[in-house]
């Protein structure tokens, strides 16, 4: 699916609540980045940015959420993966920092529009991670260092625990780094 359409979305949670006849949780993980100044970008580059990381989150969103009101159970859990450049922005990454500062607001405002009807909303915000989207900027496969980097699987963990809580309590969240990296 393309998430920067909103047809697609509303497609892949009808195929989700079809198969499974509910919606539980939604991961919302789709994103791109580009390292460089914010002159070195070409326009296409960041409108692409802008429209995959914020309008991506937003459409998924919006068509999961009729359904996760309506969950039987008694709400659901969204989770957005964002970036602690969303939290703290860095050189080389405006663009994208300024889309992880906007899917980390969005995030903030839905948990508190939704968490009296049981939707509970996460940002998880992640360092170095060991993933092809952290090259670029000079660093290749090979960088010294990445391999303490964070893993997939470490995000995946973390997006684990936070479907896992009581359902009295939620993360709004979640900042994880490498023992390594000193940020």
């Amino acid at each position: 699916m393309d998430v920067r359409r909103p047809a697609d979305a509303r497609r892949l949670v009808s195929t989700a609540h079809k198969k499974w006849n509910r919606v539980d949780a939604l991961v919302l993980s789709a994103g791109i980045g580009a390292y460089g100044s914010i002159l070195d970008h070409t326009d296409d580059l960041v409108a692409t940015m802008i429209d995959t990381n914020i309008t991506g989150t937003i459409w998924p969103l919006r068509a999961a959420l009729p359904q996760l009101l309506a969950n039987p159970s008694g709400g659901g859990d969204i989770v957005i993966i964002a970036s602690v450049a969303g939290l703290r922005g860095g050189a080389n990454e405006a663009v994208y920092a300024a889309t992880k500062f906007a899917q980390i607001g969005l995030a903030g405002a839905v948990d508190r529009e939704l968490a009296p009807q049981g939707v509970r909303v996460t940002s998880i915000c992640p360092a170095a991670t060991r993933t092809e989207f952290a090259l670029g900027l000079g660093r290749t496969a090979d960088t010294p260092g990445q391999e303490d980097w964070l893993t997939p699987e470490d995000v995946a963990a973390a997006v684990i625990t936070t479907l896992r809580q009581p359902r009295h309590m939620r993360t709004q969240l979640w900042s994880m780094w490498s023992m390594a990296e000193t940020g």
